[in-house]
């Protein structure tokens, strides 16, 4: 756009759209531009109103953004509490929060790969090796390496591994799926392999020694500093929007009307308070237990660097790219070998986080950990919580809604004392109808664009 200064690599959602189709050499209805409307920017409206009016008209087109999942959220939460009243306590909802943990962290881990039409299937069992290596390393037989650096060889390791899978399939072309089958199974002997050898006598289990490794699930902040956290955080949230904001504005670009950006910081304020109310509340049985879990914390910290990446940078523009039309992309001039093994390399490290909270949050990593169902919950975290299959469509925070209704469905049933065959049919049931909703969207604007 003439007249406007822009950073390197940003585009408007016009020129995203004219590029691709040039590029394709096809008709504006090609999947690219249906995914440049998808994840562009806040359309460009005057008004609340107005924006309300555009939202509705998107819906009616096909895309329903998180509204289906926020429904089946609601919807589980009715139905467990109606059948169960300590469903919604504060406890048990805490202790949701802090199961979901690992699902969320995988499913974002996922979500990297899974814009560029990828999959990963080995992300459990990269998760548990990093966590091995940690375990091992902060042990009295490893060596009882300090905290940090054991935290940090264990994530290493996760990234060699996810940036090692990431160049056999771009530099030899070879399938993702077939790539990271192999390491679902290759990465579970490693892993076999570091837990027997480290310690023999140990029966397959290494403890957690290291206090400061346990508490990242186990240990809780206090209250007054929960509060100041939150209004830290809270007012980071809301600068950066009204700054972005006026950024966009200022160049001439798509951006909400104030009042919208004033009812997501309202929004974000409650939440940040509801959460702090619930977590404040005493949770202990025989000694006082209060306070927000350090895990929370640190899952909502990765889900604001991951969503900075992917939503504000020239890296995650050209991952939406790639995912919405590779062969445009290429000829844009985006390297599209050098994103993708980036996406599989930090897929890797966010791998590597969640086995290591995996590990916190029971005390021990064993050889019996079970990657390939972990693997499975990865995979259906994001996709339920709103990212395609099909690339170039998906947000962060699809992992976060996704992981937290595997959680409720996880956790609704152990209070029912449901056997653990029905929770994987109804996680099964669950991720069928979010795969039904995810086509139907499709098709639903492809049928728009064709008009």
């Amino acid at each position: 756009m003439s007249g406007s200064s822009r950073t390197p690599g940003e585009f408007t959602r016009e020129e995203v759209t004219s590029t691709t189709d040039r590029s394709a050499g096809s008709a504006p209805n090609t999947r690219a531009s249906e995914v440049a409307l998808a994840e562009g920017s806040e359309l460009m409206v005057n008004s609340l109103g107005e924006y309300v009016q555009a939202w509705v008209k998107r819906i009616r087109n096909g895309d329903s953004g998180v509204l289906p999942v926020l429904g089946g959220l609601i919807a589980i939460v009715i139905i467990f509490q109606v059948q169960n009243s300590l469903f919604l306590s504060a406890g048990n909802l805490v202790n949701l929060l802090v199961q979901g943990a690992v699902f969320v962290l995988l499913g974002m881990a996922e979500v990297f790969v899974l814009l560029l039409g990828e999959i990963d299937l080995s992300v459990g069992y990269v998760a548990g090796v990093g966590a091995a290596i940690t375990a091992i390393l902060a042990s009295p037989f490893g060596g009882s390496w300090p905290w940090w650096i054991a935290i940090a060889a264990g994530l290493a390791s996760t990234v060699f591994i996810g940036t090692l899978q990431g160049v056999l399939i771009t530099r030899l072309h070879l399938p993702s799926f077939v790539v990271t089958l192999a390491g679902l199974l290759g990465w579970e002997g490693v892993m076999l392999f570091l837990i027997d050898h480290a310690s023999p006598s140990s029966g397959g289990l290494i403890s957690i020694s290291n206090n400061i490794i346990y508490d990242l699930v186990n240990g809780n902040l206090n209250q007054v500093a929960g509060w100041v956290v939150m209004v830290l955080v809270v007012a980071l949230f809301a600068v950066s929007i009204v700054l972005r904001d006026h950024h966009r504005r200022s160049n001439g670009l798509a951006a909400p009307p104030p009042s919208l950006t004033a009812m997501k910081i309202a929004v974000a304020i409650a939440a940040g308070v509801a959460l702090l109310l619930v977590c404040d509340a005493n949770r202990g049985v025989s000694i006082p237990l209060r306070g927000v879990p350090w895990v929370v914390l640190i899952v909502l910290g990765f889900l604001g660097m991951w969503s900075f990446l992917l939503g504000r940078t020239r890296f995650g523009r050209y991952i939406y790219a790639i995912g919405g039309n590779a062969e445009a992309a290429r000829r844009a001039g985006i390297n599209l070998s050098r994103i993708r093994t980036t996406a599989f390399a930090l897929a890797g490290l966010t791998a590597g986080i969640a086995g290591i909270i995996y590990e916190s949050r029971l005390g021990s990593i064993s050889d019996n950990i079970d990657g390939g169902t972990l693997v499975l919950y990865a995979v259906a975290a994001a996709v339920i919580g709103g990212t395609s299959l099909f690339g170039g469509r998906g947000k962060m925070i699809h992992a976060v809604l996704g992981g937290i209704v595997i959680a409720a469905i996880y956790n609704g049933l152990g209070l029912l004392g449901v056997s653990a065959s029905t929770e994987y049919i109804v996680t099964a049931l669950v991720l069928l109808a979010a795969v039904t909703v995810d086509s139907m969207t499709r098709r639903g604007r492809a049928t728009t664009s064709a008009r």
